[in-house]
């Protein structure tokens, strides 16, 4: 450890904590309809849409327009994917892939996780990464927060059951939130270095005499909603490894604050939105105590090592997968910022973390994306959670439970226990499918305990729409159990492309049920008895909450896995 490492980590905290209130406030006067400077943009779109901006949608029909839109957005870009041959920005005359990698790649795509089965630069065409991937990105992200803003309208309604218009509030997203800061921001890129062009790639020989590749292509435009949408599908492989990504100390900072800048904000709009804005600084104060922990852990894990390390004699923190430019604070910083944000972005391979360090990861995971999360669907998530604390308060304190003034009652809670558990209960199903059946084996690549992890965190990562991975689970296995011939269907593609369209769109209609439960509720004046949700003693039973629900429900995975590792002396 170092204490620029530390120095590093402090500022980021300080930076991403001024910075909430301010973005909280602009996307409340979005969404609020106070700002509106491309309202000669915006008014014609409704018209051409046949949208009454000042109408309403009930949660059911706000729920079905979502639906209907994401399924035309995976037949689109699916199509995209199963066509490249035709494609225009080919330089390369990539193919198309396979319908099963063509599948888990749009689901991916469409449900904001970007878990990828393939590398971007010999897989993908230009046109594919920039009218696929890149436009997808805009639009899932949009999607996350136009669902966040019915669902705090559902909270804070007095009267009615309306939850605004889904086309407005994606509109909105896109024009006045994800658009402006992309362009400012891909444009900051290109100064720093992140290269932007439709070259064909760049082919010479090495000092050694060798030949090499170089993959070029439109990677500042995509780098930037793939952080700010906390989307994290890299345009190469490595991700934000690669130069051309993240070509310096500066970059990985601006990255790294891209990631959770609009996850935060979101925590100070709710307050604006609700009348309380120190609700909003209650989530955003538990998501930070429970960042500030992961960080610690896993930057402490890797500076000191591995046991296998320190039993060779080997001084010195981790420094295996880890980009040397970074180094192991930044790295650390970087790989607790995008598991508690719904981001697959990384600088350093999950793969080589220490078993402790390791752990961090599928930890954060095993909250449900609530840590921040992704952008929308992080703090709908976290709102499930909230109430369930509610209720667990009101039980303890022998009174009916509340939430801003309104009763949490039987089918509020019902739909908060699916929402909370129905995720965790498909990662555990998906794992012991794979894990249990010989079709699946050739997916796993590492034997022990390292080899469960990475099968365990492939579907913590792809039902919780993360999109990192733990590397060495592949996309591949055949239908005789064995890994010969080049034909056959992979089971981990279809059954990752179903974790993620179950993991992203189950928990946003139990969030749209919930809200649309609540928005006609009456609203009670706070008493004596009544149990506030904006102090210190909530935040402490809302982290609570959290854990309890993950640690009951994972604890086994993280024995069998990264801890296992921990304690060893052996290198798997």
């Amino acid at each position: 450890m170092s204490a620029s490492g530390w120095i590093e980590i402090a500022i980021y905290v300080a930076v991403l904590t001024a910075l909430t209130p301010v973005i909280g406030g602009y996307l409340a006067g979005v969404f609020e309809g106070r700002v509106a400077f491309l309202g000669a943009v915006e008014r014609p779109l409704y018209r051409l849409l046949r949208v009454d901006p000042q109408g309403g949608q009930s949660w059911r029909a706000y729920a079905r327009t979502v639906l209907v839109f994401s399924a035309l957005c995976f037949v689109v870009l699916y199509a995209i994917l199963r066509t490249q041959t035709i494609h225009p920005f080919n330089p390369q005359e990539m193919s198309s892939g396979t319908w099963d990698v063509s599948f888990n790649t749009a689901a991916s795509f469409v449900t904001n996780t970007n878990w990828q089965f393939y590398g971007g630069e010999t897989t993908m065409t230009y046109f594919s990464q920039m009218a696929g991937l890149a436009v997808q990105n805009f639009v899932s992200a949009g999607v996350g927060i136009a669902v966040l803003i019915a669902v705090i309208r559902g909270f804070a309604a007095r009267s009615g059951s309306s939850l605004g218009v889904f086309w407005v509030d994606f509109t909105r997203a896109i024009l006045y939130v994800l658009l402006p800061i992309s362009i400012v921001g891909a444009l900051f890129l290109v100064s720093q270095g992140v290269i932007q062009n439709l070259s064909a790639y760049a082919s010479f020989s090495t000092l050694a005499g060798g030949e090499q590749t170089l993959a070029l292509g439109p990677v500042a435009s995509q780098e930037i909603i793939k952080v700010l949408g906390t989307n994290g599908g890299g345009f190469f492989n490595v991700n934000a490894a690669m130069p051309f990504e993240n070509p310096s100390g500066v970059t990985n900072f601006f990255l790294m604050l891209m990631i959770l800048l609009i996850p935060a904000g979101l925590t100070a709009t709710f307050g604006r939105m609700v009348g309380s804005r120190r609700q909003g600084w209650t989530l955003y104060v538990a998501m930070l105590l429970m960042f500030s922990v992961a960080v610690a852990v896993v930057y402490v894990a890797e500076a000191n090592g591995s046991p296998a390390q320190q039993l060779a004699g080997i001084e010195g923190g981790n420094l295996e997968g880890k980009e040397t430019r970074f180094g192991i604070g930044s790295s650390a910083l970087f790989s607790a910022i995008t598991t508690v944000a719904s981001s697959g972005a990384v600088n350093a391979a999950f793969d080589s973390l220490t078993g402790i360090g390791g752990l961090v990861p599928m930890a954060s995971l095993s909250t449900g994306e609530v840590i921040f999360g992704g952008v929308g669907s992080g703090l709908y998530g976290m709102l499930l959670f909230v109430l369930l604390a509610v209720f667990l308060g009101g039980l303890m304190v022998g009174r009916t439970p509340e939430f801003l003034g309104k009763k949490i009652e039987q089918r509020e809670i019902k739909l908060v226990a699916i929402g909370t558990l129905a995720v965790p209960f498909l990662v555990l199903a998906c794992t012991a499918f794979v894990i249990g059946t010989p079709i699946n084996a050739p997916s796993v690549y590492n034997p022990g305990p390292q080899g469960f992890s990475e099968t365990f965190y492939a579907y913590l990562s792809q039902a919780n729409n993360n999109g990192s991975a733990f590397a060495g689970f592949t996309g591949y296995s055949q239908p005789n159990g064995t890994n010969e011939g080049a034909s056959g269907i992979s089971w981990a593609d279809g059954l990752g492309g179903v974790a993620m369209l179950l993991g992203r769109f189950g928990p946003l209609l139990v969030a749209l049920a919930v809200a649309g439960s609540l928005a006609g509720k009456r609203v009670s004046p706070a008493g004596p008895g009544t149990m506030r949700t904006d102090t210190g003693t909530f935040v402490t039973l809302l982290v609570a909450a959290i854990g309890l629900v993950a640690l009951l429900t994972f604890v086994p995975a993280f024995l069998l896995g990264p801890v296992v590792q921990g304690l060893s002396d052996q290198l798997f």
